[in-house]
């Protein structure tokens, strides 16, 4: 915790704006050093929301100790990455968690998080399903409502077309495509809001592991297409998140919201 922050919390003990409780669960949330990580239990404060587990490369008892650590501070659980056999040593010690065999992730049952807003998670096959679910899975951790349109693809035009309408009352929309990687252009042309891309591995040899995806959406005409990693549906749902957490605060701090 850097002193800034440090004096910050001082000084809202003194204008009375925290109790010494609140200063006192503040001050402890220090990087906590264990046998293998450093946990950043501080993170919720800075960035809005806790860490997150990445699970390849860590055993099972790793992840149990972290998210022991993350629940004694009251933070929402979620790891990504997760195989079945660390998952089923995980959800056999702690009861409060649940497994997703297809996103392979691993969080709370229920989330302490809860923001207003929509993100659409829209997928152009359901071989793309393992990313579209850990989209989901990330959104529910953050307190986020999804709306699920899966297997809509620009090989069958007309269930965009279908779907428009419903796409249109979401605050961002996440498209994710292997192959060629085409549908967020399309969607970005139907929307009015930020369309994350989410290029995925699946396709035939040149697709290149979701290369040819990846850069067909970098190069997409439509402006309000961006584009995270290939497979990283835990980034395009992260950073969905902090999009409507910042349009949960001003709707909460507009007049007009009470």
């Amino acid at each position: 915790m850097s002193d800034l922050r440090i004096i910050e919390i001082l000084n809202a003990l003194a204008d009375g704006s925290k109790s010494v409780a609140e200063v006192s669960e503040l001050l402890s949330l220090a990087p906590q050093a264990m046998a293998e990580v450093t946990l950043d239990l501080d993170r919720i404060d800075r960035c809005g929301f806790p860490e997150v587990v990445y699970g390849e490369n860590k055993s099972a008892e790793t992840i149990v100790d972290i998210f022991e650590a993350l629940r004694k501070a009251n933070q929402p659980l979620l790891a990504t990455r997760v195989t079945e056999e660390k998952a089923s040593v995980v959800c056999g010690q702690l009861s409060d968690v649940s497994y997703n065999t297809v996103a392979r992730t691993i969080r709370s049952r229920e989330s302490n998080l809860q923001l207003k807003g929509i993100v659409a998670v829209v997928s152009a096959g359901t071989s793309d399903l393992p990313v579209a679910e850990e989209c989901v899975e990330t959104l529910c951790w953050m307190g986020v409502e999804p709306l699920v349109i899966h297997d809509i693809g620009v090989a069958g035009p007309e269930r965009l077309l279908q779907n428009v309408d419903r796409l249109r009352t979401a605050d961002v929309v996440i498209v994710i495509a292997g192959m060629e990687g085409a549908l967020p252009s399309v969607v970005g042309g139907h929307v009015d809001v930020p369309v994350i891309a989410v290029p995925t591995s699946v396709g035939y040899g040149a697709a290149l592991g979701g290369m040819a995806a990846l850069l067909g959406m970098l190069n997409s005409c439509a402006s309000n297409v961006t584009v995270v990693n290939i497979d990283a549906g835990f980034k395009a749902a992260f950073v969905a998140g902090t999009f409507v957490r910042q349009l949960s605060r001003r709707l909460e701090s507009s007049p007009d919201s009470e």
